[in-house]
């Protein structure tokens, strides 16, 4: 009986249902995987051994679509967002020092990985830019954007208050009591060239009289749920917060704070057990 041979060509097919299996294994899982616990699902697969398994997880560490990361002497496998990364459906996310060739209505946004959250890594920020995209660009309300302000709560990195520029708002202000978080966005908004069309200050939402007709706070919840009033408050007529950050269990108490001062959901997205919406002000 003769066995077949496997071309090179069978062979690189087999490797690349082999890497976007272990990739959509790695996205879709909940909580960080261990090399163990991934080997593990993806063995009992009909089409993977372990050498082929361990091939693939190789090459996917190579070219940074995934990355080995460590807590308390344990390894983990994750998706790696040190390269160039689309994080919604016109805005790319990427490292300074590398080059990507964008098309057409590409948004690309060069972020340094720092200290605070927004690199992309995390779907808070994700799903925070899709709904920021959501309100602005596939209007999802009617945001005057031409002469409008957007006001980024916790602002971190700043690239929820440099999205909502480059998407289409006119001027943005991002605040946050951390000094360091401060510093990361200045050099952000530097890196990007908007200088002159964002600021970032050192202010409690709390001490904001000034209306915007955009609000992006990505925050956890009883943060969100504690500061609901005031974000209501200071959104203008027509305007839209977009707000994540928050779970399943979680978004019911917060829509009746925001429906009760004449606010509607109009876009909603999940991943990964993470939650973010557009809340838009009736008027």
């Amino acid at each position: 009986m003769t066995v077949p041979v496997k071309t090179a060509e069978k062979l690189n097919k087999d490797n690349g249902t082999i890497r976007r299996e272990v990739l959509a294994m790695v996205e879709a899982s909940s909580g960080r995987l261990t090399p163990g616990e991934l080997k593990k699902r993806l063995l009992g697969k009909n089409f993977v051994d372990e050498k082929a398994l361990k091939t693939a997880i190789s090459d996917l560490v190579l070219s940074r679509e995934l990355k080995y990361t460590y807590q308390f002497g344990c390894s983990f496998l994750e998706k790696s967002y040190e390269k160039p990364t689309r994080v919604s459906r016109r805005v790319i996310l990427k490292p300074p020092d590398m080059v990507y060739e964008p098309g057409s209505c590409d948004i690309v946004i060069d972020i340094l990985k720092g200290a605070s959250f927004g690199f992309g890594d995390h779907p808070t920020t994700r799903l925070a830019i899709q709904g920021i995209e959501a309100a602005l660009y596939n209007k999802h309300g009617d945001i005057n954007v031409d002469d409008g302000r957007a006001l980024d709560i916790g602002t971190g990195s700043g690239v929820l208050a440099i999205a909502a520029v480059l998407i289409g708002i006119k001027r943005a202000v991002g605040i946050d009591i951390d000094p360091c978080a401060r510093a990361e966005a200045q050099k952000n908004i530097k890196l990007n060239g908007l200088e002159h069309r964002i600021n970032i200050l050192d202010t409690r939402v709390e001490d904001i009289k000034e209306t915007y007709s955009l609000i992006t706070a990505n925050l956890r919840y009883p943060t969100l749920k504690r500061l609901c009033p005031h974000m209501t408050g200071i959104t203008q007529k027509k305007g839209a917060v977009v707000v994540s950050g928050i779970k399943s269990d979680e978004v019911e108490d917060l829509l009746e704070g925001f429906t009760r001062n004449g606010f509607q959901c109009t876009w909603k997205a999940v991943e990964k057990d993470w939650i973010g919406m557009v809340l838009n002000h009736s008027g």
